[in-house]
Parts: C-alpha cells; sequence; structure tokens
C-alpha cells in the first residue's frame, strides 16, 4: 500500500478493529486537520497531479486567492502578488486588512472560523466558510501564515496542518496578508503548477473585478473592461456584432454571436468560475433566447437563437449554496437569505435567481435591441440562417438518430467501458460532488485507425475506463461543410452518439477524448483531420479541454546482453529520468536473457536510452501503433500514459487556422511546407 493509501485508507481499520470487539472505544471523530487530510475529497474534489484544470493543487492556490479577492470587494487593497516556485511552492501576498493577529493561527487552522460568517464584514464572498485556508493548510508539506497590521507582523509556520512555531515582531511591512504553502506530495503526487491553468484563474479575477492588478512571478494581468475583455481573450471566431456588455451592482453580462456551432457560456458567482454552471446560466439561456424571441415577435426555436452564442455572466449572491463543495455549479435558488445572523433581512431577500437575472435581461436586452437596429437585424438574420440549417437537415437528422439507437445496442465500432462521465455520482454522493475515488473523471475514448491500432488497444485496456472507437480509415475532411456531414457520415453519427453530445456537452460520456494514431504522415494527417472535425462542429469540447493526443514511442532500446538464471516470470515497469523513458525489465524462467527494455518517444530519448544500455543493445523503430504488442502497449496506456492536450488560446483563430491548413490547396501553402520540409532518412536500425 503506497503512503498515499494510507493516508485516505486509515478509517477503515482505526473505526472499528474488529467485528465482534466493537465498543464506544473504536467510534472515533475526526477533528479538523486530521478529517481534511483523511478525507481531502469533501473539501478540494479530485487530488490529481497538476494536469487538469480543477486538479486540487489548483483548488488550495484559488482558496488562498479568493480571501484576497474578498478583501478587494471590500475596498481593500488593490494589488495581489502570486509567485510559484518551480519546485511548487506558491506564495500569495495581498495588501488589504490584514488577518486580526490574535486569531491567525485560528483563521487558517480551525474549521468553522472565519470572518465570512459575518455578513455584516463579508457581504457577498468568494471563499468557503472558515474552510478555505484550512483545507490549503491541511494538505500542505509546509505552510506559513503572516499577517501584516498596523506595525505588527504575526507569523505562523505549519507542516502537514500542525503547528510548529508563531511569533510576534513590529514591522513596516504594509498591512496585508501572506500566505505561503507546498502542496504535500505525498497525496498530489508527482504534482506540478501548469502556467495556463493558473493564468486563466488569474485573469478570471481581473476580468471580474475592474481595477485589481494580480502580479504572477512578476508579470502584470489586470483587465480595464470586465467581461467583454474576456469573450474577446477566449473567442476563437470574430463576433457577428460588437460585443453586448451590461452591468449592474449585482449582475454583469456579455454576449454576442459568432459563426462557429453550438453555445458557450462562462459563469460566475462572486468572482469563483462556475465550470459547471448552474441556477444563474441556466437562467440567462432561458431568459436571453425568450427576449430575443418576444422581441422579434416570432416562435423560434431556441435552438436556433442561442446556436453561436458566446456569452459570460457574473452575480453576486448572498450566502451562496454550491452543488459541490468546490463550487463549480451554483444551486441557489433565491439571491440571498430571507435575514442576517442578525435578524435583519437583506435587500434581495426572497428573490429567486431566475427572476433576478431574468427581470434584468428583460429589460436591459429588450431595451439595447430596440436601440441598436443594425445589431438587432443581424441577430435575426443569423438565426434564420440556424433555422434554415436545421430544417434541411431534419430528415436525416432523424434517420440517423434512428440508426445511432440500433447501434447504441451493438456497436462494431465502439468498445465501451464500464464508467461513463455522466453516469450517477457513487453511492453516498451528490451528483456533481466530486472525490478522489471517483472514477468517472478517469472516463477516456481512444479514437484510433484500423483493426491492428485498436485490436492492441482493446486487448490492453481498462475495461472500467477506457474505451476504443475504431476509425475505418482516414475519415472525411469536413472544413467548410455543414453539421449536415454529421448525421449523413455514419462515422461521425455513431462518434457523436458514442460521446453523446449531439445536445452538448452536457451528456457527455467520457472526461477524456484521445486522438491514437500512428507517429507517421498518414497518422498525423488523420489527427489533424478529428481536430477539425470538433472544431468545426463541437469547438467547446476542445475549449473545455477534453481532447488529448495519445504520444506512443518511436524507439524500443533493449538491451540483450544480460544472462542470468532465474526461478520464475516476473515484470515490472519504472521510471528512468536520465532516459526520460519507461523502463520494461522482464525475467525469463531459463537461461535466456534478462531484457532491460527502454521505450523512447523522441531521438534524444533514444540517444540517451543506447548510452546507458551500451555497448551492445537491439533498437527497434515502431512504424505504427499495430507493431506494438497488446503486453507492451499496457504500459503505455497505463498510469504512465503521455497525453498531450489539445488546446486553443486568445490569439488562435479558428476559421482561418482550418482555412489555411484544411482548405483549398493554396500556393501560399505550397510554400509554406516546401520551406519547412524535413525529409526523415528510414534507415534499418543496426544492433550495437
Amino acid at each position: 500500500m503506497t503512503e498515499q493509501e494510507n493516508i485516505l485508507d486509515q478509517q477503515e481499520t482505526t473505526t472499528v478493529t474488529a467485528a465482534n470487539n466493537y465498543t464506544e472505544d473504536n467510534i472515533r471523530t475526526l477533528e479538523g486537520v486530521e478529517h481534511i487530510r483523511r478525507r481531502p475529497g469533501m473539501y478540494i474534489g479530485r487530488l490529481g497531479d497538476g494536469s487538469h484544470a480543477e486538479d486540487g493543487i489548483y483548488v488550495l492556490l484559488k482558496e488562498t486567492i479568493d480571501n484576497s479577492i474578498d478583501e478587494f470587494n471590500e475596498g481593500f487593497g488593490k494589488r495581489i502578488e502570486v509567485n510559484i516556485a518551480e519546485d511548487g511552492t506558491a506564495e500569495v501576498r495581498d495588501f488589504g486588512r490584514g488577518i486580526p493577529l490574535g486569531k491567525l493561527v485560528d483563521a487558517v487552522s480551525k474549521l468553522n472560523t472565519g470572518g465570512k460568517y459575518d455578513t455584516a464584514v463579508f457581504t457577498a464572498s468568494v471563499g468557503m466558510n472558515g474552510v478555505g485556508l484550512k483545507a490549503v493548510n491541511a494538505l500542505s508539506r509546509n505552510f506559513i501564515a503572516r499577517s501584516f497590521r498596523d506595525g505588527k507582523m504575526h507569523e505562523a509556520i505549519f507542516e502537514c496542518g500542525q503547528l510548529i512555531n508563531e511569533q510576534e515582531v513590529p514591522t513596516e511591512e504594509e498591512n496585508g496578508t501572506y500566505i505561503q504553502f507546498a502542496p504535500d506530495q505525498v497525496l498530489f503526487t508527482g504534482f506540478k503548477f501548469r502556467n495556463e491553468f493558473v493564468e486563466n484563474m488569474l485573469r478570471n479575477y481581473t476580468y471580474l473585478n475592474t481595477g485589481l492588478a494580480i502580479f504572477y512571478n512578476g508579470r502584470r494581468i489586470l483587465s480595464r473592461n470586465g467581461l467583454e475583455d474576456l469573450l474577446n481573450d477566449n473567442m476563437t471566431a470574430p463576433g457577428l456584432y460588437p460585443i453586448i456588455h451590461i452591468k449592474d451592482d449585482n449582475i454583469d453580462i456579455a454576449f454576442t454571436h459568432t459563426s462557429q456551432y453550438g453555445e458557450e457560456y462562462y459563469s460566475f458567482v462572486n468572482g469563483q468560475h462556475t465550470t459547471q454552471g448552474g441556477t444563474h446560466q441556466s437562467a440567462f439561456k432561458e431568459h436571453i433566447a425568450r427576449t430575443i424571441k418576444e422581441y422579434f415577435g416570432k416562435n423560434f426555436d431556441v435552438q436556433d437563437v442561442r446556436n453561436g452564442l458566446v456569452a459570460a455572466i457574473a452575480i453576486r449572491v448572498i450566502e451562496p449554496l454550491f452543488e459541490s463543495q468546490t463550487k463549480i455549479k451554483l444551486g441557489s435558488l433565491t439571491m440571498a437569505p430571507d435575514k442576517d445572523m442578525h435578524g435583519n433581512p437583506f435587500p434581495l431577500s426572497g428573490v429567486s435567481v431566475n427572476k433576478f437575472v431574468g427581470d434584468f435581461i428583460k429589460e436591459n436586452v429588450d431595451n439595447y435591441l430596440h436601440r441598436n437596429l443594425d445589431v438587432a437585424e443581424i441577430i435575426q438574420q443569423k438565426i434564420q440562417e440556424s433555422e434554415k440549417e436545421r430544417k434541411a437537415i431534419a430528415g436525416v437528422t432523424k434517420l440517423a438518430r434512428e440508426r445511432a439507437k440500433k447501434a447504441n445496442l451493438h456497436n462494431r465500432k465502439l468498445c465501451d467501458c464500464r464508467v461513463h462521465l455522466n453516469d450517477g455520482a457513487p453511492k453516498g454522493k451528490r451528483n456533481n460532488d466530486e472525490d478522489e475515488n471517483d472514477t468517472r473523471y478517469d472516463s477516456s475514448i481512444f479514437i484510433t485507425e484500423g483493426d491492428s491500432a485498436s485490436g492492441s488497444i482493446t486487448k490492453s485496456r481498462d475495461v472500467n475506463t477506457q474505451a476504443v472507437f475504431s476509425l475505418r480509415g482516414k475519415p472525411l475532411n469536413c472544413f467548410g461543410l455543414t453539421k449536415k456531414v454529421v448525421y449523413e457520415n455514419e462515422e461521425f453519427n455513431l462518434l457523436q452518439a458514442a460521446l453523446n453530445i449531439e445536445d452538448g456537452l452536457d451528456g457527455l460520456r467520457y472526461n477524456k477524448v484521445i486522438v491514437a494514431t500512428d507517429a507517421d504522415v498518414d497518422g498525423m494527417h488523420i489527427r489533424l483531420l478529428m481536430i477539425t472535425f470538433f472544431l468545426q462542429f463541437f469547438p467547446d469540447l476542445i475549449k473545455k479541454g477534453h481532447v488529448y493526443i495519445l504520444q506512443t514511442p518511436l524507439f524500443r532500446v533493449r538491451n540483450k546482453k544480460k544472462k542470468e538464471k532465474t526461478a520464475k516470470n516476473t515484470t515490472s515497469a519504472v521510471n528512468d529520468k536520465s532516459a526520460g523513458a519507461a523502463i520494461l525489465k522482464k525475467t525469463k524462467n531459463t537461461d535466456r536473457s534478462e531484457f532491460e527494455t527502454i521505450y523512447c518517444y523522441s531521438e534524444e530519448e533514444k540517444l540517451a536510452a543506447i548510452e546507458k544500455l551500451s555497448p551492445n543493445p537491439e533498437i527497434t523503430r515502431f512504424k505504427g501503433l499495430g507493431e506494438i504488442s497488446p503486453e507492451e502497449f499496457r504500459h503505455f496506456i497505463g498510469p504512465e500514459m503521455r497525453l498531450e492536450p489539445v488546446s486553443l488560446h486568445k490569439s488562435d483563430k479558428v476559421k482561418e487556422l482550418l482555412e489555411y491548413y484544411m482548405g483549398k490547396n493554396t500556393m501560399e501553402r505550397q510554400n509554406f511546407i516546401i520551406d519547412n520540409l524535413v525529409v526523415e532518412e528510414d534507415l534499418a536500425e543496426e544492433d550495437f
């Protein structure tokens, strides 16, 4: 059992020592830090290693920054400094009021202790009530908290949540709070902060807090136009009209239409990015469609009204309720409780989130359209185009759905797994509550080309969480085609059905969609064709971080000179950091050689492996996935699997990119190929 498993599972042996020796002494109450360390999923969701934007280390960073954001929203401190070192140590310094010196230790180590219970002090806070910093403290191997207040500095130092030292000394530092933490490697195995995830989090803070400057490793991040900047920075296709940006004290919305398919939303509550939406996002979707329909006085289909819509909504709610501790989906039905802790009503007490959002949209968007008839005309034209295309493919979609429904009973292209992302939550968990033992987030589907490649993956996969979808050859280049092709093309239709994304990502069946092709010219072309398909019709699948490319080894370097007689068959896999590749050691039950094998993913790794296994290594160049045996493939799609995420950046203009690489064979593209042509000599590898 690993040290992590030991920490997470100790309670199985400490609560009840034996079935026939069950007394009061066996009943335990886990206090504070101990409970957090044993049940981290209750506080931060899944642990992870930082490869996903919602992994635990980013929750720890967010909870630390949230306290600084709350200070800014109360009018204290317009600057926040965030630094992350190479070793994963994070620092956050704000210039707010600072935590009251006498309560510093309690504020960062005792559960249910904090100023946010007092709504007279924090009216619409972001941070967890009395939990956030305690979770950061408990799940860090080292944690330092300093509060600067009126010429004094109080410092508390912790290790794994246990107080080691504290002191109070005079200081000339500005008022504020400094937090330093290093996530515990035992819990967050092999973790690493990814700059793109951190920067995206910090940019979201600045979009929602105009006037706030965040310095990340010395570089300033700020926003002057709020949600309008958010949309401009994230849209990968130009808006059909200028972004409509309307805000009031407790609500802020921005939206436009683009030429892309589908809908795209960014929603926030009290500065928290609710990646799974919630009542506020649902209200926006409902009322933006209703208001536009009523403005035109036509019974447009809401699907046509919202097709191509890119929008953001941010609201402030008093004491918000979320559907999980990680606060990624709003569950509040009202804007505020009936009364505060002193028995006084709030201004928005009893007002539903739906009504509040709906009334704001109805009044302001309707007024905007009446004042900007040119924009209204563009929106109407976009709706009519979507309606025309939808009706044109109505007959095809009906047949395609019937075909997909039949195929679901026995889809010869899909070897499914047992666990899916859209399954119900594990027993005892809420449906949207994340947990480190929740395997739904491990669910993956490999998209392969050819029977040999799919056969190897199918035989070596984890049948619980890994599915395989087999293409029969190169898929269709769908650039410039309408969505009709998704229904006419049997392969695309069955893939859409397998992923369950016809009506959006809410029902997505797999957390990771992995394109697995050969690392040759044809394989690269298939990758481009699949990415084109997703970008053309389901861009949100890529924007939400669900699409990956499987990295497979190019070379196998094997030392065949060691002679040893062994007693039994053994197989083990370890990591070799000097070679940068996975090593597979196999021992036979005879006097044959013991092979030490290194799988290499690049020329550099191959050279390092040759040096390591000198003097006489055997080198094999893999031509395709079909050449890799299922026994070997098991190591490439297991815990050490290498995945390259397919991502979009604000500078990426999808239409122009697809036009250039997947459109007509222009002279510009021919010149690019000629200028960048690399000739690879396919030489037979000889034994050294």
